[in-house]
């Protein structure tokens, strides 16, 4: 049986406060991507003056503003998932959420090149 920092005997399926403060600071990570992403959203779609034509425009914006609600949907999700692994000494899978992000953000880089290009 381990013991904890003050001494006290661990209990079963309690989790370190630090990992749990550290699943919510993740959490809050990911809002904020989200609400980032669909700042841009709003941005393309209703604020700057691109000067571009409204089929590439609407793209960006509706790929930003998807790409938005899929994180906020995830981010509440893996949030749950993550506490009640780490409660029950589980193994954490990978996420796939990174990934897609990341090239959901590289595909709106290109389309926003594209579309200053033409």
């Amino acid at each position: 049986m381990g013991t904890e920092d003050e001494g006290g005997p661990e209990k079963a399926g309690t989790v370190d406060y630090r990992f749990t403060l550290a699943n919510e600071r993740t959490f809050l990570a990911w809002i904020r991507t989200a609400l980032a992403l669909l700042a841009g959203a709003v941005a393309v779609l209703h604020l700057l003056p691109l000067g571009w034509a409204e089929g590439p425009r609407t793209a960006v914006g509706l790929l930003l503003a998807l790409l938005a609600g899929a994180v906020t949907v995830y981010a509440p999700v893996r949030w749950y998932r993550v506490q009640r692994i780490m409660s029950s000494g589980g193994t954490l899978r990978m996420s796939g959420l990174p990934l897609i992000t990341a090239f959901a953000v590289g595909l709106v880089c290109l389309l926003v090149l594209l579309g200053n290009l033409l």
